[in-house]
């Protein structure tokens, strides 16, 4: 098994409709307005851009990232990853009952070299770490799309 390598799928339902949350999600650039552990996003070109992650556990994660599918007809968003985080992330929304389920996938390899030396014992306080992140991620955007400020 590759201890640095990673698979995460998680499913939110917010209570607006899919339109209004691909229109969120396709503004990257907004992510730090809503999400806390994403820090800062800036673009690169009209399919590209660096971002800067930090979550409950003392380090940061810096990533280059390139659009792959930008499809709104399809309601998915699709990024390739390369930095300290090599791989692909996906996001795919569909209409559930009057609002909107959204399931991210990511899978990645950790290309930072510390990270990759605490890739085993490590690992259960990585995938808590991308949990809470990803928590915080739904809290924030369903407070956006209610036209709330950012509430974690």
């Amino acid at each position: 098994m590759n201890w640095c390598h990673y698979r995460f799928r998680t499913v939110w339902e917010l209570p607006a409709a899919p339109a209004a949350v691909f229109a969120a999600l396709e503004r990257a650039e907004d992510y730090p307005l809503w999400w806390p552990q994403v820090r800062e996003v800036a673009p690169l070109g009209p399919d590209s851009g660096t971002a800067r992650f930090r979550s409950f556990l003392p380090y940061e994660l810096r990533v280059t990232v390139r659009a792959l599918r930008h499809d709104p007809a399809a309601g998915v968003l699709e990024i390739a990853l390369s930095g300290d985080l090599a791989g692909w992330a996906r996001w795919t929304l569909s209409a559930h009952g009057t609002g909107t389920r959204v399931l991210y996938e990511q899978e990645t390899e950790v290309d930072r070299p510390l990270l990759r030396l605490l890739a085993l014992p490590g690992r259960p306080l990585f995938r808590a770490n991308h949990a809470l992140m990803m928590r915080a991620g739904r809290r924030g955007l369903d407070a956006r799309l209610r036209g709330h400020p950012r509430e974690i």
